[in-house]
């Protein structure tokens, strides 16, 4: 009597395990058909009962499977069958933040249009806005500000949009950007506005659209480094060109008493030396421990730098 209600045991999860497993393979196939624009696969194991807002193991859904192969009607399909347009991965993602990182404005369109939330964020914090952004999608962009994205939310390191954009070289997002409200000086954990991670990565059009939409060209982060102090300490000599002729202060120091021209003599950048010499950069400031421009330039045995600080041709 025992032994039967073991065996009655052991054949109930057999069977149980094997109708999981048919399910489960089922579930696949019904996502890999979302992913392919495979319709009819689609529609006929949604009618055999397969849940719409089945996930994988990462929670990625048929409807972000659609989306990230840009399949609309595959994707208008699922809707019309209730998946859940604002489900989330497991890492965040939503079906409006997989739309922005492809770059799929009508289906972005399609999707708000269903209730997307603008908020949802990924794990980093980006919403569908920062990813446009970061992507330069500017169509996209404009769209989710007018169905109104807030421009001015931080990510999970405070980095707003258009932040996202200036790092990226895009200039034509950043404008549109500002023209729609962007904070210009926002700041990230770092106290990085967009200025000075434009100077800092060389971003020239970028800086040229912060700059001739009142970004302060002299804006500190939070060690005090001003956006020509790093624009000169990564050798972006065209950066700190346009830094100078928008009148950047070229003697502001950092919080550890570091100049511009202590950031190019450390770098042993001659030509930037000369450029700063030329605008007025003060050679007898010192920093927190004592030093000049000049000592600094004989510690890295840069003879052309010392020659140039020491007023030689």
């Amino acid at each position: 009597m025992k032994q039967n209600w073991v065996f009655a045991i052991l054949f109930s999860l057999f069977v149980t395990g094997t109708a999981l497993a048919d399910q489960s393979d089922k579930e696949a196939e019904y996502r890999l058909a979302a992913s392919i624009g495979d319709i009819d696969t689609v529609i006929r194991l949604l009618d055999e009962g397969i849940d719409v807002n089945t996930g994988n193991q990462f929670g990625v859904t048929a409807l972000m499977m659609a989306i990230q192969n840009n399949n609309f009607e595959t994707t208008a399909l699922l809707l019309t069958r209730g998946a859940d347009v604002n489900a989330k991965a497991v890492a965040g993602c939503t079906a409006l933040t997989f739309a922005a990182e492809n770059g799929h404005s009508a289906l972005t369109a399609m999707l708000l249009e269903r209730g997307a939330d603008l908020n949802a964020r990924t794990r980093a914090g980006w919403d569908s806005l920062i990813i446009a952004a970061r992507y330069g999608l500017t169509d996209m962009v404009e769209q989710l500000l007018y169905k109104g994205a807030n421009p001015n939310l931080g990510d999970n390191e405070g980095k707003t949009a258009l932040i996202h954009a200036a790092e990226k070289g895009h200039f034509e997002t950043a404008a549109m950007l500002i023209e729609r409200g962007a904070d210009i000086e926002a700041r990230d954990n770092h106290g990085t506005s967009a200025l000075i991670i434009a100077a800092d990565k060389g971003h020239t059009k970028v800086m040229e659209v912060l700059l001739t939409r009142g970004a302060n060209v002299n804006a500190h982060d939070t060690d005090g480094a001003t956006p020509l102090i790093w624009a000169v300490g990564q050798g972006h000599h065209l950066a700190v060109e346009l830094l100078l002729r928008r009148k950047a202060d070229v003697n502001i120091a950092d919080n550890d008493g570091v100049t511009a021209l202590m950031e190019a003599a450390t770098t042993r950048n001659e030509e930037l030396v000369k450029l700063l010499l030329i605008n007025g950069a003060d050679i007898n400031m010192k920093d927190h421990s004592g030093r000049t421009a000049a000592d600094i330039a004989k510690k890295k045995r840069n003879k052309k730098v010392i020659a140039l600080l020491a007023g030689e041709s």
